[in-house]
């Protein structure tokens, strides 16, 4: 998604690419900043712009929401415990998950072979 000259906090995204790059409806962008986990840049005439950096947290939220069932009260609580503590809690969560699912195909590999 990013080329290496790229600054990831530059906003260049409009609301309906931005969604289409994380494949939501342009509306969850606008719920994910009405519970303030999101705040998109605003041009002089109130347009959003997304950067890279927004387009890898909205990731995030999906992946807390959709692959570990956290609400959006909770994934607030963990962006805010993560950049208390400086620590990267999400990642340790993400690792988690996929070491987690590889088990589980493996193991029904196992039973289906």
């Amino acid at each position: 998604m990013s080329a290496p000259d790229r600054d990831p906090t530059r906003p260049v995204y409009v609301i309906s690419v931005a969604a289409s790059i994380v494949s939501v409806h342009p509306r969850t962008l606008r719920i994910y900043e009405d519970e303030g986990l999101v705040c998109p840049a605003r041009t002089p005439s109130n347009i959003r712009l997304y950067s890279e950096n927004d387009i890898r947290r909205v990731l995030w939220i999906r992946h807390l929401t959709q692959n570990l069932g956290v609400n959006l009260a909770g994934v607030r609580i963990l962006f805010e415990i993560e950049e208390r503590l400086g620590t990267r809690i999400l990642e340790r969560l993400y690792d988690e998950d996929v070491d987690r699912r590889e088990a589980a195909a493996s193991e029904a590999r196992a039973r289906g072979a």
